[in-house]
């Protein structure tokens, strides 16, 4: 290579450099110049001109606070509040959206799942549980009608569109064949616990906080729940209502699918749940605390939803092609909406004026 060659691609190595410097601080210029621009106080982000309140965020900030006594690092609620805000962000480009699409929820629609909400509580039950989370009922409103929302928009725009042929549950059903071999018998099950612990009522989970303080009174509330079994009340909804076992009532007293050999570690249980058929319901069994069998802590009630022999499941079994069609249509949902939302951040315009002035802040 010549002499003027080589200086020729040097000279113009160390332009390219320059041109690149200029561009990058003309970026840092700009980002700095952002970072200070003016702006309402009590505004923390725009999407689309409309604006984001600090007020919305502190309200969040607070409700995942709880009642927690220790009080987050500066750092660490910084980052809370910006991770709060974020989701409000993405809220807010999903309802501009459903109203492009006439899809907002309706007065009515609101209305009715806010009655359906009230109707296991009292009015003054009701309040308190408001409060508890630090939520009005307006702030309940505006709740219901966003996940409504969001729930049409959902439904037209992702969920219509997915469609699970027979050919993908074969496809499936011989990838995963072993998962659906059944080393042992399962049983589906739920129940209905009341325990003579006393302990403050709005611990037990229940709707109606419903506890029992003594022996006696666990007694009785068992067998008054078992009369009203045997007369045909609907076992979840007593479940929800009255039961104690917190792990279990909020979901009307479902304990998921139990292995035989998990179940055989109560004898009692198992030779009751053995006896039965889908749908049956035990006699009052006792609840012993852990290493003590002879003084009973609790009562429950048992009912058999399913039993599944052990063994290889078939494809033609309808439970089988259930689980696998609801499986790929909820991977599949789950795959689009993650698209959809970054499609839609991509076409917001969103200024972000906290994450500007932390940035600004902490570059001092």
């Amino acid at each position: 290579m010549s002499s003027s060659k080589y200086l020729s691609g040097v000279l113009g190595f160390r332009s390219s450099q320059r041109v690149v410097g200029t561009v990058c601080a003309a970026l840092l210029l700009a980002l700095a110049a952002g970072c200070g621009r003016s702006h309402n106080a009590d505004v923390m982000a725009t999407v689309n001109g409309k604006p984001i309140m600090r007020a919305d965020v502190q309200q969040l900030y607070q409700a995942n606070l709880g009642d927690s006594h220790q009080q987050p690092s500066l750092e660490q609620s910084q980052i809370m509040r910006l991770n709060i805000l974020r989701e409000l962000i993405d809220t807010e480009i999903v309802m501009q959206r459903a109203a492009k699409l006439n899809l907002t929820a309706t007065d009515d629609e609101v209305q009715e799942q806010l009655n359906q909400l009230k109707a296991p509580f009292t009015p003054d039950e009701f309040q308190k549980r408001l409060t508890a989370q630090h939520m009005t009922l307006d702030d309940l409103k505006r709740e219901i009608r966003r996940n409504r929302t969001e729930e049409k928009l959902f439904n037209k725009e992702i969920t219509s569109r997915i469609n699970v042929t027979d050919a993908d549950i074969t496809a499936y059903y011989n990838a995963h064949k072993v998962d659906f071999d059944l080393p042992e018998p399962q049983y589906h099950m739920a129940q209905i616990m009341v325990t003579s612990i006393p302990e403050p009522p709005q611990q037990v989970g229940n709707l109606q906080n419903n506890k029992a303080m003594n022996d006696s009174e666990a007694k009785r509330k068992i067998q008054m729940l078992h009369n009203r079994l045997e007369a045909g009340d609907d076992f979840s909804a007593l479940a929800m209502n009255f039961s104690e076992a917190s792990n279990t009532s909020g979901n009307g007293g479902d304990m998921g699918t139990i292995s035989e050999s998990q179940l055989r570690q109560d004898p009692q249980v198992y030779a009751a749940i053995t006896k039965l058929k889908p749908g049956q319901i035990t006699d009052v069994l006792p609840v012993y605390g852990p290493g003590d069998a002879k003084k009973p802590v609790g009562y429950a009630i048992y009912k058999l939803i399913d039993r599944e022999a052990a063994g290889q499941r078939q494809l033609n079994d309808p439970r089988v092609q259930q689980f696998i069609r609801q499986h790929l249509r909820d991977s599949r949902e789950q795959l689009l909406k993650n698209a959809y939302l970054e499609m839609l951040r991509d076409r917001a315009r969103v200024v972000n004026y906290y994450a500007e002035e932390i940035f600004r802040k902490g570059a001092q």
